[in-house]
This record gives structure tokens, C-alpha cells and sequence, in this order.
């Protein structure tokens, strides 16, 4: 019997699947609130404190999310079970700390604007003739990141219970529909961040 058959016949584990599911709405709940207050609420940093450094680190871990996801689906396609869980805890681990780190940084940093070449945190109607047409690029990137973000949470997170608890069909039914998603969203991360880059 090879791995995925072997882990295709395991037992499901539906006590257990039913505490993480709760863990899932509760912590999607969460995670919304807090992007959601993140714009609203600013806590200051002691003089001289930067956490500018942290855009590129996002940038990262979105592309080693990507990648991770990337391996995951090729060690899954050959059987390689072992594999593939690993590549995904790798992919759940750099959202996880993207996902701190981020939010991290717009509690404490003003946000940066495209097109704001003076960083005053306004947009002049000469800076936003100098953006151009890019800055409706980097919009609609940016806006299709964050919206897919948000509603792909709860099912990645579903997605990852259902593997982690057996429930095989269930796993590869849901992961084939959020999978591309989750992709596209680590994908774009790092497109957004050069995006912006020159004017942090």
C-alpha cells in the first residue's frame, strides 16, 4: 500500500474535526476584526523605532508560501503524502507569521500610498498624474489580494482540518476549489510589494 492509499484508508476523526472547525470561525472572525481595525487604530512607537523593515519580510513570506504551496500540489500529484503535509505546514507557517508581522506594521506604521512621491500620506493631483494609468493596475491588484485574502481564510483553514483529520474526499474536494486561490494570494503579495516599493 503506498502513502496515499495508506492515508486515504485511515479512520476519520470527526470529534476532532468538529473542535478545529469552531477554531476556524473563531479565529477568521478574529483575523477580520483586526485587519478591519488596523486602519482605524494607530499605536505609537517609541522615538527612533521603525518597523520598516517589515514590507520585504512580507514579501517573503508570501513568496515562501507560494512556493511551499507549489511543492505541496507536485508531492501530492506523485503520492508523496508525507511531503506534501510538510509543504503545506511550511505554507501555513509563512501566512502565519505574514499575517502577524502584518498586522503588526499597519497597527504601528502609517500606510503608504501609491503614487505619493513627497510620503506627506496625500495624494496630489500632480503625483496622481505621474502615478498614471499604473496606479489603477496597482489598485486592482491590490484590492483582488486583499478581498480573495479575506474570503479564502475560513476555507483554506477548512481545507487544512479536513486533511488533518482524514477526511480525504472532503480535503482534496475542498483544496482543489482554494488551492489556486490561496496561490494567487501569496502570489501577489510580493507584486505588490514592488509595486509599492518605490515609494515607502
Amino acid at each position: 500500500m503506498n502513502e496515499l492509499e495508506a492515508y486515504r484508508s485511515r479512520e476519520a476523526n470527526m470529534a476532532l474535526a468538529g473542535k478545529l472547525k469552531i477554531a476556524v470561525w473563531v479565529v477568521t472572525a478574529l483575523v477580520l476584526f483586526l485587519v478591519g481595525l488596523m486602519r482605524q487604530v494607530k499605536i505609537g512607537l517609541p522615538e527612533g523605532v521603525s518597523l520598516h523593515f517589515l514590507p520585504p519580510l512580507h514579501a517573503m513570506l508570501n513568496s515562501g508560501a507560494a512556493a511551499a504551496l507549489i511543492l505541496a500540489l507536485l508531492h501530492i500529484r506523485r503520492g508523496r503524502v508525507i511531503q506534501h503535509q510538510r509543504m503545506i505546514y511550511v505554507a501555513m507557517g509563512c501566512s502565519l507569521l505574514f499575517l502577524l508581522s502584518y498586522v503588526t506594521y499597519h497597527f504601528t506604521t502609517p500606510e503608504t500610498i501609491y503614487g505619493d512621491l513627497d510620503g506627506n500620506g496625500e495624494l496630489s493631483e500632480a503625483e496622481r498624474t505621474e502615478a498614471g494609468p499604473m496606479r489603477m493596475v496597482y489598485l486592482v491588484i491590490l484590492l483582488s489580494h486583499i478581498a480573495l485574502a479575506a474570503l479564502s481564510l475560513p476555507f483554506i483553514l477548512l481545507s487544512f482540518v479536513y486533511g488533518f483529520t482524514n477526511q480525504a474526499a472532503r480535503h482534496r474536494r475542498l483544496a482543489g476549489r482554494v488551492f489556486p486561490v490561496w496561490l494567487y494570494v501569496a502570489v501577489t503579495g510580493p507584486v505588490v510589494y514592488l509595486l509599492l516599493r518605490p515609494y515607502y
